[in-house]
């Protein structure tokens, strides 16, 4: 029995290519095919193949992603020519951020409010076995090391790939999480900055865009902004008034749990990788979870479903003109960032040497104890000066001069 066309399966790299060109993530696969989404990440790995029901099931879905990208090969060119808006996403799967978010998102938003409910790690139990089991980057990130292709990237060409991929989707979220459009874009310079420093460690790291992620999240929720003056002062809100309700809420939730709420339902990322990026256990993350959307329900009851809260956090994000810098002009920061502290590095170096040799040159050779304040000193008797003489005195001089002027005659020596 031979397989028919519909149920062969392309290599893992087409499946990647063909979920991304689709501008689907991989819960949205999962839900769809029925299973989890690290299933589906071993599948576009190479680490597993799929077998029985879930490889047909699988085998159609790709046919007919293939099929809805030839179809669509042009059109979505002409339509991001003539301005057509399209629905952004937010999510850390679609870099460039214009991506159509099919209904399979909200099959997956039930799934994902139970794992929320289940801090001991019950739920999601098997997806998060494939997880464990896999030790390479996550399916759908850009191959930053060009192993994927027949030619290997150079650095340059690596980090502008992993920029473009990350940089736009990374400021709309940042701005979500600061209510702040400049500082999203510097925030997530300084991480790109700081991974082109350290490119050697990002570009073999499991998940490059979470490792950059994670940065800008750092940056961005420094406590030392609130000291600049340039950040004194509030920006002006959204244009429209229930993002302006929507955005006062997400900056009156406390910083983990805005953080924690923007990753699971804004990102899209699962329980577990949610407490791992943002450094907690799994039941602290889902207590936070929870408690922000308690928060934004009992302010927006609209919004008390995670998936149409999903949906509008998307949306919010879009709703501004965010642009991110060109990656050839962050690289081109940071080694002249690199340049000047390695700059100032040395020069207080030079400094501390100048100093110590200073010091040693003009230091004694020899010690010398310290002089002592005066003090004064008692029970000495004060030096006698010159004055009156007393009675007693003045008969002793009348005498002595009487006895002077009349004395004893001159003693002359007789023969013997």
């Amino acid at each position: 029995m031979t397989e028919s066309p519909a149920d062969t399966l392309p290599p893992p790299a087409e499946r990647r290519r063909l979920r991304e060109a689709a501008s689907l993530t991989q819960a949205q696969i999962a839900a769809r095919v029925g299973v989890g989404r690290g299933t589906v990440r071993a599948w576009e790995a190479g680490r597993t193949t799929p077998s029985g029901p879930r490889k047909e099931a699988y085998a159609r879905l790709l046919l007919s992603l293939a099929r809805q990208t030839e179809r669509q090969d042009g059109t979505e060119e002409a339509d991001m020519t003539a301005g057509q808006p399209g629905v952004c996403t937010i999510t850390a799967e679609t870099g460039d951020g214009v991506a159509p978010v099919p209904d399979e998102e909200e099959a997956g938003a039930p799934a994902r409010e139970e794992e929320a409910r289940a801090p001991d790690g019950e739920a999601g139990a098997p997806a998060r076995e494939e997880e464990a089991r896999a030790p390479d980057g996550e399916a759908g990130a850009p191959d930053v090391l060009g192993e994927g292709s027949g030619r290997p990237l150079s650095p340059a060409q690596a980090f502008d790939a992993l920029y473009a991929f990350c940089a736009p989707a990374l400021v709309r979220q940042t701005y979500l999480l600061t209510g702040r459009r400049e500082l999203a874009r510097e925030s997530v310079e300084r991480a790109f900055q700081a991974a082109w420093q350290r490119w050697p460690e990002v570009a073999r790291d499991r998940d490059p865009a979470g490792w950059v992620r994670a940065a800008a999240y750092d940056v961005a929720l420094s406590p030392w902004h609130r000291f600049r003056p340039r950040y004194r002062h509030p920006e002006p809100p959204p244009a429209d008034a229930s993002d302006r309700v929507l955005l006062d809420v997400l900056l009156g939730l406390p910083p983990t749990q805005r953080r924690a709420l923007l990753l699971y339902d804004g990102v899209g990322l699962d329980l577990p990788e949610t407490a791992a990026e943002t450094e907690a256990s799994t039941p602290a993350t889902a207590n936070r979870l929870l408690d922000a959307r308690g928060a934004v329900a009992a302010r927006l009851p609209d919004l008390s479903d995670p998936a149409a809260l999903g949906r509008r956090l998307s949306e919010l994000s879009c709703a501004e003109r965010l642009r991110a810098a060109k990656a050839p002009e962050v690289r081109t920061g940071s080694e002249k960032r690199a340049r000047f502290w390695t700059r100032a590095a040395i020069a207080f170096t030079v400094a501390l040497i100048g100093t110590t040799a200073l010091t040693l040159r003009t230091a004694p050779t020899q010690y010398e104890p310290p002089v002592p304040p005066g003090e004064t000193v008692r029970g000495v008797p004060p030096r006698v000066a010159p004055g009156p003489l007393s009675q007693k005195e003045l008969r002793l001089r009348a005498k002595l001069r009487e006895e002077m002027q009349h004395g004893p005659q001159r003693l002359a020596p007789l023969p013997g």
